[in-house]
């Protein structure tokens, strides 16, 4: 029986794509989008990550994930943020006067570690969301997987502040989220965002490598200097 489900695994899968919401695969598209421009230190992730975001707030909402629903609101607004931090860093860093002939400035914030305070109020602020509203959920909603879905809603908060911040840490916490992610979603009959967090998977171990490698390359750059060491604020 084993055997036999596992040999039918593929053709289920592509049964449940075929039949899967456009509007899902809208938000999978423009979210692979999304994760690999931040991988890539891009400041369109965040236009992107809008878009993505948007879209999910609807799917969400027909499967009754209300967390997770809300949390793309939340996504939103830090996207803005972070989309404002990233372009007031590249105005500071553009070059004075008016010398056409500059190079059109690609600085960002730069990458730093978390603070064990910054850590504190993250954690704390996360564990009282996740217990609060899956307390909530539970009692008030007909929400599936209250507790689950509060639980990865703020762990998925507290990266995407991470990231809004540059802060090295938020592709360790998008690894650990996302394998509960794949469970979740698959769980709750979204097949095609099921596989999406798998994909993500990747691709935050690829961020992680990324983000790693500009840290060392920046540090080279400046002659390994302790002042160029990353930084924790």
């Amino acid at each position: 029986m084993l055997l036999l489900d596992l040999a039918s695994l593929p053709t289920d899968i592509l049964a449940a794509v075929r039949a899967t919401d456009p509007l899902e695969v809208a938000g999978v598209l423009t979210g692979i989008v999304c994760v690999w421009l931040a991988a890539r230190s891009s400041i369109w992730n965040f236009p992107v990550a809008i878009i993505s975001c948007g879209l999910y707030l609807l799917v969400f909402g027909r499967a009754r994930l209300y967390s997770d629903a809300g949390l793309q609101v939340a996504f939103i607004g830090l996207a803005g943020y972070g989309w404002w931090a990233w372009l007031r860093r590249q105005r500071q860093a553009a070059p004075a006067g008016p010398h056409p002939e500059a190079p059109a400035a690609t600085v960002t914030l730069p990458i730093t570690r978390t603070s064990a305070g910054l850590w504190a109020v993250l954690g704390g602020a996360g564990l009282l969301y996740a217990v609060g509203a899956g307390y909530l959920f539970a009692r008030y909603t007909d929400a599936a997987l209250p507790y689950y879905d509060s639980a990865t809603t703020a762990v998925s908060l507290v990266a995407q502040y991470q990231l809004s911040r540059r802060k090295l840490e938020n592709w360790v916490l998008w690894l650990a989220v996302d394998v509960v992610y794949v469970g979740m979603y698959w769980h709750r009959g979204l097949v095609l965002t099921s596989l999406l967090y798998a994909v993500y998977l990747a691709l935050a171990a690829y961020g992680y490598w990324q983000w790693l490698r500009e840290v060392r390359t920046a540090a080279l750059v400046s002659a390994a200097s302790p002042s160029s060491e990353i930084a924790s604020s």
